[in-house]
Formats: C-alpha cells, sequence, structure tokens
C-alpha cells in the first residue's frame, strides 16, 4: 500500500471568474475535489490520501475538513516547494499524486497505475493518454509529449519515489517511466470553462 497525495492549491487562473475555487466546482452535483479525492480513497492500495491547499483555495479547505479528509497548508506559489512541503510529512517511501481536476477519476484507474509500478526498476511511473483518444472524444490538448512515435498527454497521475524526490539537487529529477492508456477516466482535466462544460457531459456517460 502507499500513500497519496492530491494537489488543491493552485490559483485555477486559466478557469476565468466562476465564482468559486476550481477545486469546488460541481459536477453532476459533487465538487470536483470530493470526486477526485473519492476515488483515490476508494483504492484498497492507498493507506492514506492527504489533500494539499493554500490561501487561494481556503473553501476548498474548510469543505476537506467539514469531510474529514487531511490536509496540508502549503504556498500554492512554487509547485516543486508545495511538493517537498507536503512529502516532509508523509511517511511512506512511494507516493501517488493526482490533480485536483481530474473529476472522471476512478479506482479502477488509481488501481491500474498502482500495479503498474515497479520499485525494483522504477523511481517513478506517470499515466499518459494518447492525444488521438483525447481527439477522438473532441478535447483539444494544451500540451503533449512524443514516446516511440506517437503523441501523448500527461494526466497528471503519477507514482514518485518521495524520499529520492526530497533529497536530489534542485536541477536533478527523478527518472520517469511511462503508462501508456487509452483511459477516458485519465482523460479529461477541468483547466477551463469548455473542459468544465465537456467534463459535465462525460460524466453523465462514466461508469464507476
Amino acid at each position: 500500500m502507499m500513500e497519496a497525495l492530491i494537489h488543491a492549491g493552485g490559483r485555477g487562473s486559466r478557469m476565468g471568474q466562476c465564482g468559486t475555487e476550481k477545486p469546488m466546482l460541481e459536477i453532476g452535483g459533487i465538487p470536483v475535489i470530493k470526486r477526485v479525492v473519492d476515488a483515490v480513497a476508494s483504492s484498497s492500495n492507498v493507506s492514506r490520501v492527504i489533500v494539499s491547499v493554500s490561501d487561494n483555495t481556503m473553501e476548498t479547505e474548510k469543505f476537506l475538513v467539514s469531510e474529514g479528509v487531511e490536509t496540508i497548508h502549503t504556498s500554492g506559489n512554487d509547485f516543486v516547494d508545495d511538493l517537498h512541503k507536503a512529502f516532509e510529512v508523509m511517511n511512506n517511501r512511494y507516493v501517488m499524486t493526482a490533480p485536483c481536476d481530474v473529476p472522471l477519476l476512478n479506482r479502477q484507474a488509481v488501481d491500474m497505475l498502482y500495479d503498474f509500478f515497479d520499485p525494483d526498476t522504477m523511481e517513478s511511473a506517470i499515466a499518459v493518454v494518447s492525444e488521438d483518444m483525447l481527439r477522438s472524444i473532441g478535447s483539444t490538448p494544451s500540451y503533449s509529449i512524443d514516446i516511440n512515435g506517437r503523441k501523448w498527454v500527461l494526466s497528471g497521475l503519477c507514482i514518485m519515489d518521495r524520499i529520492r524526490t526530497l533529497t536530489l539537487p534542485n536541477d536533478v529529477f527523478i527518472k520517469e517511466t511511462y503508462m501508456l492508456t487509452e483511459m477516458l477516466e485519465l482523460a479529461v482535466n477541468v483547466n477551463t470553462q469548455n473542459d468544465l462544460e465537456f467534463a459535465k457531459k462525460m460524466a453523465k456517460h462514466q461508469i464507476c
């Protein structure tokens, strides 16, 4: 089993004016952050879930506390610094991390990455989704990487060697291994208003 960290301290500036913090946007009447927390926590391979929050997401923090979810307050200004601060209060060598904006995430996707990860040969495992699949469902990725001649999009779900991350020099990064998938559950990130509407449409057809 391993611990899990969910990032929910960013500004979410690409969403524009939406009346609430991005993690608190609702899809099917459920805040996005609750969807992600519930998906990760439902895995029998995850022993503890912590959500990093900041002054950017104070309403999110209040909601999580009311739900009994463990949080850690970070700056919300520097991803690496916030990651390190959260990792310092965790115990397991390997930690699964996820962004707060993958509302279709489910237990099956979490377990798939857990089963894929091999601590004897990997320092990290990152779930990526094919760009072709994303485009086939009407989504336009903002960034992709080339792997073996095909384009892939980072889902944000990954497993990291916590100890190595904390001890490496700032200009050295842990080695990345990619889990290639065609999973819709990992494909939808809510970064803009269009993403939100798309996620709402997809959630209506999601099978948990």
